[in-house]
């Protein structure tokens, strides 16, 4: 099945693409959730219409990305944790985490923008990759620091 992409969909394309899909993918997926409409001789008319909007619209999200990207290299992140031995956590700090702590500072990202590959589960200085629009990617400085180890808060 061939679908023209509304939208940025990761590891398939990008918004204008024409691109072929399963059918289920594309029928139970993509288009109920609007993210692509069915590539048919009229849609492929409405396709040029939608790129040159789409290349407006992808430069005035850039432009705002690239704003926020400045006010977010500016923030630091701090999480306290248990930890046991040998500065290992007990949890962990996750992109939910940072999410949370990054919409109480006033930013709203959606914790899949964030680029954390595993969570963070040691104790230290992390510089966490966000990524705010295709071309655009800041970096938030997240420290993670932990309370008494166990092993001592036992003895004590």
């Amino acid at each position: 099945m061939e679908v023209i992409l509304k939208e940025d969909v990761n590891k398939l394309g990008h918004r204008g693409d024409v691109v072929k899909v399963a059918d289920g993918y594309g029928r139970n997926y993509l288009l109920p959730g609007k993210l692509a409409i069915e590539a048919t001789a009229a849609n492929r008319v409405v396709i040029e219409q939608m790129k040159a909007s789409a290349v407006r619209k992808t430069a005035k999200e850039k432009v705002a990305a690239e704003m926020q990207a400045t006010e977010l290299s500016a923030v630091e992140l701090s999480f306290e944790r248990k930890v046991g031995e040998n500065d290992q956590l007990f949890g962990s700090v996750t992109s939910s985490d940072i999410a949370q702590a990054l919409e109480q500072k006033g930013y709203t990202i959606d914790r899949r923008k964030i680029s954390l590959e595993e969570p963070l589960r040691s104790l230290g200085e992390y510089h966490v990759p966000v990524k705010l629009h295709r071309d655009v990617t800041a970096h938030v400085k997240v420290t993670v620091a932990g309370d008494q180890p166990v092993a001592a808060a036992a003895t004590a």
